[in-house]
């Protein structure tokens, strides 16, 4: 009886165990990430911009999923929200370059700025990852405020 108790649990770590990897290992897709910035951008403007940059920045919250999140600035850089580097927001990031020398904060302004909408892409890492990876990002302009919502998905 008591091996068959030891086998069952350690049958059950098992499937906890990858259960646990297979979900770690979902990823965003495109449509996610422009739906999540259209949430972001729809609550900012039901409870305003100080309430909804509290809940984008919970690393636990509604803003987060899968290897992705929201994150949220001005249109002159200023990081307002971002939950996986808190560090950064309060900090003007437009001279950011990503590890090949991408200007890519230069270039998410000029998307929001200019079309009001679209994607870029450079490198970065996955949330609680060192590596870098190839990340494809959606920017949305904030209808009636100066400022955008991103969130991206990670192509390798």
């Amino acid at each position: 009886m008591k091996r068959a108790t030891q086998v069952l649990a350690a049958f059950a770590f098992l499937f906890m165990f990858c259960l646990g990897l297979s979900v770690a290992q979902e990823k965003a897709t495109k449509d996610e990430c422009i739906a999540k910035c259209k949430e972001a951008a729809a609550l900012i403007k039901e409870v305003g911009v100080e309430a909804a940059m509290a809940k984008i920045q919970d690393p636990k919250g509604p803003f987060v999923w899968k290897d992705s999140y929201v994150y949220a600035g001005d249109l002159d850089g200023v990081s307002l929200a971002h939950p996986m580097a808190p560090g950064m927001v309060g900090h003007n990031m437009r001279g950011m370059k990503d590890p090949n020398g991408k200007m890519f904060v230069t270039e998410l302004l000029e998307v929001a700025k200019d079309k009001g909408e679209g994607w870029i892409e450079y490198m970065w890492a996955k949330p609680h990852e060192e590596k870098l990876s190839h990340k494809v990002t959606y920017v949305l302009r904030v209808p009636g405020q100066n400022m955008y919502v991103a969130a991206g998905t990670y192509e390798d």
